[in-house]
């Protein structure tokens, strides 16, 4: 009861915010703002009557603090006739990445005027033939360096020179391995998750074509196998993941200890299953910065709480020790969310019913 307290205190001044859309939202990311009091937003949306697909780029206001209603505001928009539907975004200081379901790999660069006047200049992209073949299914950018997994089973590393975009395939399983999920530790090594709830950790500068650890999950008998949907790497000690995946499963993976996960949510992963807050797909983890360890004398309190949404509408954050905080629960699906590295206390989420959430907290 005193977890729950403690974890109340810091949520008490949440305030929730909800912004209906005329698009289905694919995928949504803050975008690093021109100065300091700027927001700005990134929007992937579908539209499904006429199967087209763009890239927005919003810039989001409080402009009453008294009644603290949020505007957006359009700034920029990137559409072309040939863009398939976006299945993943990230975005950086210099760079908005996002990847298609033709297997094509799309960059944009933020020009920036003024506050208001943001436009996005269109970068050379990849869809040459042998990229990958079918769907990427995840990115993830460092500055302006690019990695990419997808269904195919292969991992790419993208980077810009001479004018154009060129890549290096780092590993092809040739079909036989599936991955979902890929996120940078540092400039040589970075993550990747797939089927089976298994994650490898890849170190450029080690034998190249295996990953250098890898962990593969024990699932119970009641849950066959499962996926790993989103990685996400603890901003001070890289050698500590999150994952979220099938199952309600959420669990932190310690390179020190690696086949020792430490389950926070789930059914499936690990020896004795723990009381999930959602049964359901996570589709994305991130660690939250905003929040204190309310466990910090546990052995495992360098994991830092960490935040999922999953298909059932739950956002909530988790950390060992202590009972999960509800954040939201919508009727619906929360496909994405993201917490803005410049105020973590800014939350926004796309929800399946064509809407958009918007968290602050104080």
């Amino acid at each position: 009861m005193a977890v729950n307290q403690f974890q109340t205190q810091q949520h008490q001044n949440l305030q929730i915010h909800r912004l209906p859309q005329s698009k289905f939202i694919d995928a949504v990311r803050w975008l690093p703002p021109f100065a300091a009091f700027d927001k700005f937003i990134v929007l992937s949306l579908f539209d499904p009557t006429s199967s087209s697909s763009t890239i927005e780029l919003h810039s989001l206001d409080f402009p009453d603090s008294a009644n603290p209603n949020p505007i957006l505001s359009p700034l920029s928009t990137f559409s072309s006739p040939s863009l398939s539907r976006t299945s993943f975004l990230k975005t950086s200081q210099s760079l908005i990445a996002f990847s298609t379901f033709s297997g094509s790999l799309d960059f944009l660069s933020p020009n920036y005027s003024s506050p208001d006047e943001v436009s996005l200049d269109s970068l050379p992209s990849l869809q040459e033939k042998g990229f990958h073949v079918g769907p990427i299914s995840c990115i993830d950018v460092l500055e302006r360096d690019c990695v990419s997994v997808g269904e195919d089973g292969r991992v790419n590393l993208v980077g810009f020179g001479d004018g154009k975009a060129s890549y290096r395939r780092v590993f092809d399983s040739d079909g036989l391995v599936s991955y979902s999920a890929v996120k940078w530790a540092s400039p040589m090594e970075f993550a990747t998750g797939g089927l089976g709830c298994s994650l490898q950790w890849w170190d450029q500068r080690r034998k190249p074509g295996e990953p250098a650890l890898q962990f593969k999950g024990k699932w119970s008998q009641k849950t066959a196998s499962g996926v790993v949907h989103s990685i996400d790497i603890h901003p001070s000690r890289k050698h500590t993941c999150m994952a979220g995946g099938s199952s309600g499963t959420v669990f932190g993976w310690d390179l020190r200890w690696p086949q020792q996960p430490i389950v926070l949510s789930g059914v499936g992963i690990g020896e004795r299953p723990s009381n999930p807050i959602s049964e359901s797909e996570v589709w994305e983890v991130q660690f939250d910065c905003h929040l204190q360890s309310s466990n910090i004398t546990s052995m495992s309190s360098s994991m830092m709480p960490v935040m999922m949404c999953s298909e059932e509408g739950i956002l909530a954050v988790l950390e060992p020790g202590a009972e999960p905080f509800e954040l939201l629960e919508e009727p619906c699906a929360i496909n994405s969310f993201d917490i803005n590295k410049q105020n973590y206390s800014d939350v926004i989420c796309s929800l399946e019913w064509e809407s958009l959430a918007i968290l602050s907290r104080s």
